[in-house]
């Protein structure tokens, strides 16, 4: 799950500081890395040049913190071959995720004549910082991604409450996006479960009781060696007792009903709950630009929707799939790839339709 943390200092050591090792033999190069912008992330004034304000706010910025599902975290403990594929994997659902945030929770509030309205606004430079343990030395793939509190040539902070209430979409897109490139990138194959489960084909779930990441992380975090790190995991393995393997969903690439399903219960339906329905009803992962076209290409009234007051669908609206979809059972027997690319073509082909006869 996506967390996001208020800052309101700009004392970034913590972060610049930690040379995590023990991802050194997984991810290229240092853990820092520029997702907007450019600098050393090695140099504490550089890193905290991304925490913009204003003279009047108190907040400084937010760390925005993505982690993986704990059995993607254990494949980087266990499977040194598949480590650099899972950690390219979580980067570019890191992307996906933060592209999402600024693209649709964004925004600033302006008061004209008595009135308000929001506006979409950008981040100028944003950092991350990738790690692979916890404080207490298990296996924990996350990122630290830091973004200011004023955006780009903006005079006002954000709406925070914008922000927090997209998490969850951003989260379903970083998820289908790391589970797509786990199964693009390596030799094993990330799923999601009806019921929300995340898992590794393979992976027993005793690996999952000796490092359940559930022990106290309070207080300073170690600074390990990859040497210190693959030993204590090697000492935790002496305590592994099988359970056995959590069986995979059925090879459906597009879960129908679980898509609608999603919204049981529901009275108001907006585009971000579309959003996070859509990329979790795709148990292989899907590409964070496939979900956008579908959607918009489902209802194209939503596509310049954002902020908070995202105009709502009614629920036979929303768990409405596209004819192609409906019929055209053929995606779901395609890669995860293929798949992302076919419901994108759909969602601009409808989306092309809506704009003809718009015009007409």
């Amino acid at each position: 799950m996506i967390h996001v943390f208020v800052r309101r200092s700009s004392d970034v050591e913590y972060l610049t500081s930690d040379r995590a090792e023990e991802l050194a033999d997984a991810r290229p190069g240092a853990p820092g890395w520029w997702l907007r912008g450019t600098g050393d992330t090695r140099s504490s004034a550089d890193v905290a040049g991304v925490l913009q304000t204003t003279a009047r706010a108190s907040v400084v910025g937010y760390d925005v913190v993505v982690a993986a599902p704990r059995p993607l975290s254990i494949l980087i403990a266990l499977d040194a071959q598949a480590a650099p594929g899972v950690v390219a994997a979580h980067r570019a659902g890191v992307l996906a995720a933060i592209d999402y945030l600024e693209d649709r929770a964004l925004v600033v509030r302006q008061r004209v004549e008595g009135g308000e309205y929001l506006r979409q606004a950008s981040w100028s430079r944003v950092v991350g910082f990738t790690h692979g343990i916890n404080r207490s030395g298990e296996p924990h793939l996350h990122d630290h991604v830091l973004v200011g509190a004023r955006p780009d040539h903006e005079s006002t902070v954000a709406d925070s409450r914008s922000l927090f209430t997209h998490l969850p979409a951003a989260d379903a897109l970083y998820r289908s996006t790391l589970r797509l490139g786990v199964n693009q990138y390596t030799a094993r194959t990330a799923w999601r479960s009806f019921s929300g489960v995340e898992g590794v084909t393979g992976l027993d779930e005793g690996y999952r009781a000796i490092w359940g990441g559930h022990a106290d992380e309070r207080g300073d975090k170690p600074s390990w060696t990859r040497e210190q790190v693959v030993e204590r995991w090697r000492r935790d393995l002496g305590r592994f007792e099988p359970i056995g393997e959590t069986p995979e969903p059925p090879r459906r690439l597009f879960d129908a009903h679980l898509f609608a399903a999603a919204f049981e219960g529901a009275t108001r339906i907006t585009r971000r709950d579309l959003v996070r329905a859509f990329a979790n009803a795709s148990p292989f992962g899907i590409e964070a630009s496939a979900v956008g076209a579908a959607i918009d290409g489902l209802h194209p009234h939503l596509r310049t929707a954002y902020g908070l007051d995202e105009r709502p669908v009614l629920l036979a609206e929303a768990r409405r799939l596209t004819p192609e979809i409906a019929r055209d059972r053929s995606y779901e027997r395609s890669s995860a790839i293929d798949n992302g690319r076919y419901l994108e073509r759909v969602g601009a082909s409808r989306l092309r339709e809506s704009r003809n006869r718009s015009e007409r």
